[in-house]
C-alpha cells in the first residue's frame, strides 16, 4: 500500500521562523492551478517561490536530502530532478484559505513529471484552526502532522487537500521531485 512518509523535526522551530521571516518581505503571488487557472472555489492561498528569496539555498539542500531519504526508505521511484522552485504557501482565515482535493500531477510539461510531493509545516500548530493537510493514500484520509518543522512526503498522484483555515494563518513549504512517467 502506498503511504505517507513522515519526518518529525526535519526543520527546527528557528529554521521555520527564519524561512517565514525571509518570505514575509517578498511580494506574494496568488496561488493558481496548473495552467495558471484561478479558481477560488478550488484554491485560495498566496505563494512565494523560494528561488526568489536570497539566503535560502540551504533550504533546498535540506529538501533534497529529505526526498532522497524518503525515496530510498519507502518509495523507490525513478527521480531525476527538481524542476520547480520550492514554494511557500500562506492560507489565511480572513480570505478563506484552502485547497480542495487534488493531485499534484498535472497536464503541463513540468507538472506531468512530478513523482513525489514534500510538504514542510512552517507554522506553529496553535497559530491557526482548520488548515489540515489531509492525504488519501487509500480508502481513508490521513492528516499530516501539524508539528512545526515536520515533513510529509507522498506520491504526487495521491489526492490531498488543505481544509479551510478558520482562524489565523497556516504557512507551509512545498517542493516536488520529478522523473520519467510512471510505467
Amino acid at each position: 500500500m502506498v503511504s505517507v512518509y513522515s519526518v518529525p523535526g526535519a526543520f527546527s522551530a528557528q529554521e521555520c521562523a527564519e524561512i517565514s521571516r525571509k518570505v514575509t518581505d517578498r511580494p506574494e503571488s496568488e496561488a493558481r492551478l496548473v495552467g495558471q487557472i484561478r479558481d477560488h472555489n478550488l484554491r485560495r492561498a498566496s505563494l512565494v517561490w523560494l528561488d526568489d528569496v536570497p539566503g535560502t539555498g540551504w533550504v533546498m539542500d535540506r529538501l533534497i536530502s529529505l526526498v532522497r531519504r524518503a525515496n530510498r526508505d519507502r518509495f523507490g521511484f525513478d527521480l531525476r530532478e527538481f524542476a520547480e522552485s520550492p514554494q511557500t504557501a500562506s492560507y489565511k482565515a480572513h480570505d478563506g484559505g484552502h485547497f480542495t482535493w487534488h493531485s499534484d500531477i498535472g497536464d503541463g510539461p513540468v507538472a506531468g513529471k512530478r513523482k513525489l510531493t514534500l510538504v514542510v509545516q512552517l507554522s506553529k500548530p496553535g497559530a491557526y484552526d482548520g488548515g489540515d493537510l489531509e492525504i488519501m493514500p487509500g480508502a481513508h484520509s490521513v492528516a499530516a502532522s501539524r508539528a512545526q518543522g515536520s515533513v510529509a512526503v507522498f506520491p504526487s498522484f495521491l489526492l490531498h487537500q488543505v481544509t479551510p483555515v478558520t482562524r489565523g494563518e497556516r504557512q507551509s513549504l512545498t517542493v516536488w521531485a520529478h522523473g520519467p512517467a510512471f510505467r
